[in-house]
This record gives structure tokens, C-alpha cells and sequence, in this order.
């Protein structure tokens, strides 16, 4: 996801989406420790995106403060 398309969503939305992208990590991370990933870029990837979510989430949560 770029930070473009996660500006465009609703907080609600973006929740939601960092709860998916989460699971998708811990389950990425539960099979490379199985051996089972051949994609390990994906880990990164899912990693950057939970970052970008977080950070449009705080600065909603900064702006409604202020």
C-alpha cells in the first residue's frame, strides 16, 4: 500500500487494515521459521506497511487532538 491509498481510507478502515497486516506478518514469520517462505521480501514488505498505517493513524489522532 502507498501512503496515498491509506489516505484516502477511514480511520475505521485503517484499523482494520493494520489488524490484516499484522496477521499476514505473524503468519509470514510462522512459516519462515518452518522454511516454507520462498518470498522472505514479503516480510519487509508487510513490516513497511503496518509503519505507514501506524503513522496516518497518529497523525489523525494528533490533528483531532489539536
Amino acid at each position: 500500500m502507498t501512503a496515498k491509498e491509506i489516505r484516502e481510507l477511514a480511520p475505521v478502515e485503517i484499523a482494520n487494515k493494520l489488524r490484516e497486516t499484522r496477521e499476514q506478518l505473524l503468519n509470514l514469520r510462522l512459516r519462515k521459521q518452518t522454511g516454507q517462505v520462498e518470498k522472505t521480501h514479503e516480510l519487509r514488505t508487510l513490516r513497511k506497511d503496518i509503519a505507514r498505517l501506524e503513522t496516518e493513524l497518529s497523525v489523525r489522532r494528533n490533528k483531532s487532538a489539536a
